[in-house]
């Protein structure tokens, strides 16, 4: 159920259109919450009917023109009432963990140069993050809602950190492996 809650944080942010709540996933919100493209469309048609948002009445009515969306007071309602629940968090479920148990097994062909590219990958995620933390978090930014959203960049801050550490362990690992007999 997370993903309208998503859509409508980012429009009670912005109204917007659905291209450009795309491209703000794109950019943003998609760091932490992925959506595709049709599953935000999908999403916009059922908040609608829901009575959480509507289309805002276009400034000059042009065939094609796409719809802009905002919130009204039942979303609003329902996105304060989601955010206050409690929820317990979700058990890691990390497809590279599981396969370096796999090769425990079966042998690790294969996996030592992925878990390079992982490093390089999480290691362009953390630069990534920290400039934006750069650019939209300079020092006296702190009003109340800054601060949230600079906690949220954080987490991602630290969760790339973790994993740039933990791959460079599990490659100090590798290095001091003896030859698989397994292979």
């Amino acid at each position: 159920m997370s993903l309208p809650h998503a859509i409508l944080t980012a429009l009670l942010e912005k109204p917007s259109s659905g291209l450009e709540l795309t491209r703000r996933f794109d950019r943003s919100i998609g760091y932490f919450w992925s959506a595709t493209h049709q599953q935000i469309y999908r999403e916009l048609g059922k908040l609608e009917a829901e009575g959480f948002i509507r289309t805002l009445a276009a400034e000059q009515p042009t065939r094609g023109q796409k719809k802009s969306y905002e919130v009204l007071p039942a979303g609003r309602a329902e996105l304060a009432r989601w955010s206050a629940a409690s929820q317990d968090p979700k058990p890691l479920r990390d497809v590279m963990l599981l396969r370096l148990r796999a090769a425990a097994v079966v042998g690790t062909d294969g996996i030592e140069a992925d878990l390079r590219r992982h490093l390089d990958l999480h290691r362009q995620q953390l630069a990534e993050y920290e400039e934006i933390e750069k650019r939209d978090f300079p020092p006296g930014k702190d009003s109340p809602e800054d601060r949230l959203r600079h906690l949220v960049l954080q987490a991602g801050i630290d969760l790339e950190t973790f994993w740039t550490q933990w791959l460079t362990r599990a490659l100090e690992e590798f290095a001091d492996l003896p030859t698989d007999p397994r292979r």
